[in-house]
């Protein structure tokens, strides 16, 4: 097997994927020093990561509302 034209498993697309899904915007550093995207390909998936995230955040504090006031009307 030729290990030069053999990519790393950190650049292929999976892994990407599921480290966003464990660890979300910290594996930003991996797209951009990923060779195989473009400067203009590492923006756009940087912008989209930062939005996707900061729709999770919101979403999760949103629930966490919801919970804390479900609770309080249980106790009262």
């Amino acid at each position: 097997m030729d290990t030069k034209n053999q990519e790393k498993w950190y650049f292929r697309g999976w892994s990407l994927v599921v480290s966003f899904l464990c660890v979300g915007p910290f594996m930003l550093p991996l797209v951009w020093i990923n060779p195989r995207f473009s400067k203009k390909s590492k923006l756009v998936i940087s912008i989209v990561i930062i939005f996707a995230t900061y729709l999770l955040t919101e979403f999760f504090i949103k629930s966490l509302a919801s919970i804390n006031n479900s609770y309080q009307l249980l106790s009262s």
